[in-house]
């Protein structure tokens, strides 16, 4: 029995999973909000008194870099040990891994209907893989071919230097770096990324935020406020904010897909792609991920995908425990 887990800023799921004849079942799953809990110990103890099993191994998935099995999340107060959680619970093999590494390992054990088509490509089947994913931050993995077999690896990409292109995205960098001494991607391809956008448009002049939207606003997630306010056609000031983001989402994933010459595929993950679908399949991504000039017909070779599964980083982490 494998007790998996996927631990991000905003919500940790945590899977006991069974191994039958080489396929990974899961037969216990949960989900819980991250900043409720002191650490990932209170969750795992609380999910193992409601399901007691032998479990025999570990692995998580964790939003930060790790080093040397412990991980000092990036958007979460915890610290997380590996062999802490073991010693805790009585488990001889515990693997942590970053959360976007997680996910590379979980592509394999996805089913066809568990992604939507962006650029269907001409893929390498001995390619690398580039996964992107936007959600409470901005996290990257490749997957590199070592001649026989795809290994994922963790890479802290999100964290690189925004490069505006155009004037507009010029001024976006200065309406920011008068907030924070310096900007990522990850400022503006996340959750919260997508209210700085939004923030700099409002702020500029570029539109009105109507009562009903401030009020909304302030009561629910401004992320997903924009958002849905946006795919509904209930505000341009939102759709002129969701455009934004979804050219800078493209144009990152195209930078990093010239990185790790990703001529396997791309995949978007995190909690926002799938919510914002019918934008990224306008020409908007596409136009920004393929705009690299001399490279475009390399990156019209690569497939795009977005991935829908949510367990995705669950299945994984077990998969990677199952190798332990």
């Amino acid at each position: 029995m494998i007790l998996a887990g996927d631990i991000g800023g905003t919500n940790t799921r945590l899977a006991l999973v069974d191994e039958q004849d080489g396929r990974l079942v899961p037969v216990a799953q949960t989900r819980v909000r991250s900043r409720e809990h002191a650490s990932l110990e209170t969750v795992v103890r609380a999910f193992l008194l409601e399901h007691p099993q032998p479990v025999t191994r570990a692995a998580f998935g964790i939003a930060g870099p790790v080093r040397r099995g412990v991980c000092d999340a990036t958007n979460l107060p915890w610290i997380v040990d590996a062999a802490h959680v073991g010693r805790e619970f009585g488990i001889e093999r515990v693997g942590l891994i970053n959360d976007l590494e997680a996910n590379a390992w979980g592509i394999p054990t996805l089913a066809p209907d568990d992604f939507a088509q962006l650029q269907h490509g001409v893929p390498d089947p001995e390619g690398n893989l580039a996964l992107v994913s936007a959600g409470t931050g901005l996290g990257k993995a490749g997957v590199h071919w070592d001649g026989t077999q795809h290994r994922p690896f963790a890479t802290e990409g999100g964290h690189v230097d925004f490069a505006p292109r155009t004037h507009l995205e010029m001024e976006l960098l200065a309406f920011l770096l008068k907030q924070f001494p310096r900007v990522s991607y990850e400022r503006l391809v996340s959750g919260p990324g997508l209210q700085n956008i939004y923030r700099f448009l409002r702020e500029t002049g570029r539109g009105e935020e109507p009562p009903w939207l401030t009020q909304r606003m302030r009561t629910g997630d401004p992320s997903a406020v924009i958002s849905q306010a946006a795919v509904a056609g209930k505000s341009p000031l939102c759709s002129q904010a969701l455009d934004l983001f979804v050219t800078l989402y493209g144009a990152e994933a195209g930078n990093f897909a010239l990185n790790v010459l990703a001529t396997g595929g791309v995949f978007l993950g995190g909690g926002i792609a799938p919510k914002i679908l019918p934008r990224l399949k306008d020409p908007v991504f596409l136009n920004a991920f393929l705009g690299k000039g001399r490279m475009r017909p390399l990156l019209e070779a690569m497939p795009v995908r977005v991935i829908l599964n949510e367990n995705t980083a669950l299945m994984g982490a077990a998969r990677y425990a199952a190798r332990l």
